[in-house]
């Protein structure tokens, strides 16, 4: 799907009645899932948001999204692959402009050159107890990525035809820094595994783009 046509689609999509927690739960272990039903969403969780940013392949110009791996360090997201974004900020007047500082601050992103096409369903984190907006957004061209040197140890750029590519949705094992470790849906691209609330994000996201292709998949048909 060419990438200027997946932008106008997605715009409309977005307008809709999101596929909601169902999809995220799709991605989630039952680990994950019997902490949201035994906590829900914690009183005093902090208002964070990401972004997925959309935009075409410096060669291809196919739809590439972006992700970020963490760094070790001694927190519950160590060395985990993430979305970029982080926690709100009063000067951030909105969780919009929050997904776009952090994005700036964390890939070297030009906030002024992102178009927000709309948000997807929150999502809570009980190990961090962030309550996480997803924003979806792209730019017209490819950016120029710089990674900060003390929160962002790698910056992945994915094809969006391979998160698409059911092959490379999965289940393993995966170690928690606790030493525990649980069977959970991931995302495997390449060496990349991506799992937790970042898989069940896309998850969502993942979802929006199928309709997408499957109502313009019956456009064609239709002639």
């Amino acid at each position: 799907m060419e990438f200027d046509l997946l932008i106008k689609e997605l715009k409309t999509e977005l307008t809709f009645p999101l596929p909601g927690r169902e999809m995220q739960l799709a991605m989630s272990s039952i680990r994950r899932i019997r902490e949201m039903m035994k906590w829900g969403v914690s009183r005093d969780a902090r208002r964070s948001s990401v972004l997925i940013l959309l935009y075409p392949g410096p060669v291809t110009g196919k739809p590439m999204i972006v992700l970020i791996r963490r760094p070790d360090y001694n927190g519950v997201h160590s060395g985990q692959i993430s979305l970029p974004g982080g926690g709100f900020e009063e000067e951030d007047l909105d969780l919009t402009r929050t997904a776009l500082r952090e994005s700036h601050e964390e890939i070297g992103l030009d906030p002024g050159a992102v178009t927000i096409l709309g948000s997807l369903t929150e999502l809570f984190i009980p190990p961090s107890n962030y309550l996480v907006q997803p924003f979806v957004g792209y730019t017209s061209a490819a950016p120029e990525f710089r990674a900060h040197p003390r929160e962002v140890k790698e910056i992945l750029q994915i094809r969006l035809s391979d998160l698409m590519n059911d092959k490379n949705r999965k289940k393993k094992l995966i170690r928690l820094r606790t030493g525990i470790r649980i069977l959970a849906p991931c995302y495997v691209i390449g060496e990349n595994v991506i799992w937790g609330a970042t898989a069940m994000i896309l998850g969502e996201f993942r979802e929006i783009v199928k309709r997408v292709r499957k109502r313009n998949s019956a456009r064609r048909s239709r002639g």
